[in-house]
């Protein structure tokens, strides 16, 4: 059995890190390292098979090989050479290098990106006779490497696919919001399934299926494959412990009623797909309905929504018309009700006439974005004095 604890990192889309670093502490992780865009931890296989499996934020579960100093392209090559590869994987896995840098002196990332390809090859060839074959699509094994101005990281992807690929979407709509960062929206609500949940603009649906999988607390990554199952230390008896821990945790069903509504006939089609194979139809009330004809269910309890925004969809002349509408809405058909609302237009609020209670900055890639709560009280949204209990 292989007891070493390993040095990992998972990235996470900006603005979730706090979650995430208490998401990995949950499941078993240590030694937790909070930095912008991911995580380092530490942990033994379990861990890293528990992160992969059962992470709802991360994006990716990366294993840490070395970490050296460098100054030239030639000390990089020399640090890669170093490292057994073959104690990792076959010559018979593809293989792929992907470089990323901050503040790095060398001139050509690609170069890097080389190096570090033939140091793997030639370490190969040395002790095997052999070299792996570089698939730049679908490797079966993906090599990260990370350059700061003095330091050269080297991790193994663990996970293959990103986790935010959690197998159920087939069909997609437009600008679809990844996984991990719609899973990352509901936390920060506060919502832990014990109130009811309405996303009146779901399009695909990815809002409504992650707070389903988080009510029944169904592992987002049982679906799938993952990387190291392909690597030469890989303990099945483990990983299928791991496995059947998570299914264990399972509820049949969501203690509360989730609503999910679009307007869209196509929308709404790849959301009802995604829900049957995730397992969840049951718990999500599906309905093709234009928001603004929508009343909302008699109890409240949060709305959760992800309007479009003239990065993605619409003109601004579109959003112009389209948010002082919703606060119309918002304010006539949902009193009561604690309102969240991501966006890119950071005139939103402005728009929409109501004070947002809290703004939580998040980026969707590159896309600086905000998470706005506003409570809807009788005669509009006023600013409150102490936090609302948790849904």
């Amino acid at each position: 059995m292989d007891n070493t604890n390993y040095r990992c990192f998972a990235p996470c889309p900006r603005g979730l890190e706090a979650l995430l670093q208490q998401e990995l502490g949950a499941l078993g992780a240590t030694d937790l390292r909070q930095t912008e865009g991911g995580v380092g931890f530490s942990g033994g296989l379990a861990a890293v098979y528990r992160a992969n499996l059962e992470s709802r934020i991360a994006s990716r579960i990366l294993l840490e090989v070395a970490h050296v100093p460098y100054r030239t392209e030639q000390d990089i090559y020399v640090a890669a050479s170093a490292l057994s590869w073959p104690q990792w994987f076959t010559p018979a896995r593809t293989i792929k290098v992907k470089t990323s840098a901050q503040h790095c002196p060398l001139k050509s990332i690609d170069f890097v990106t080389l190096r570090i390809k033939d140091a793997i090859c030639d370490t190969f060839t040395k002790q095997k006779g052999t070299r792996p074959s570089v698939n730049s699509n679908r490797p079966d094994i993906r090599i990260d490497a990370f350059l700061d101005a003095t330091h050269l990281t080297l991790y193994l992807g663990t996970t293959g696919d990103s986790l935010f690929k959690r197998g159920f979407r087939e069909s997609t709509v437009e600008a679809p919001l990844r996984e991990n960062l719609a899973a990352g929206i509901v936390q920060l609500t506060g919502w832990n399934g014990t109130t009811l949940l309405l996303d009146p603009l779901c399009g695909g649906g990815t809002i409504a299926l992650e707070a389903a999988m988080l009510a029944r607390k169904i592992a987002p990554g049982l679906g799938r494959r993952f990387a190291f199952e392909l690597f030469s230390n890989f303990d099945p008896a483990l990983w299928r412990t791991v496995q059947a821990q998570a299914q264990a945790k399972q509820l049949p069903s969501s203690p509360v009623p989730i609503y999910a509504s679009d307007r869209d006939a196509h929308a709404v089609q790849a959301a009802k797909d995604q829900f049957m194979r995730a397992g969840v139809a049951s718990d999500i009330a599906l309905t093709q309905t234009d928001l603004f004809d929508l009343t909302p269910p008699q109890e409240p309890g949060i709305i959760v929504m992800n309007p479009p925004y003239g990065v993605r969809l619409s003109t601004q002349a579109d959003l112009d018309v389209f948010y002082p509408k919703l606060g119309s809405w918002l304010k006539t058909r949902c009193v009561g009700w604690r309102v969240y609302l991501f966006t890119g237009d950071l005139r939103a609020p402005k728009l929409i006439g109501l004070a947002p209670t809290k703004r939580t900055p998040l980026f969707n890639g590159a896309i600086e974005c905000r998470l706005y709560e506003f409570l809807i009280v009788q005669g509009g949204a006023r600013r409150r004095l102490t936090p609302p209990a948790q849904a």
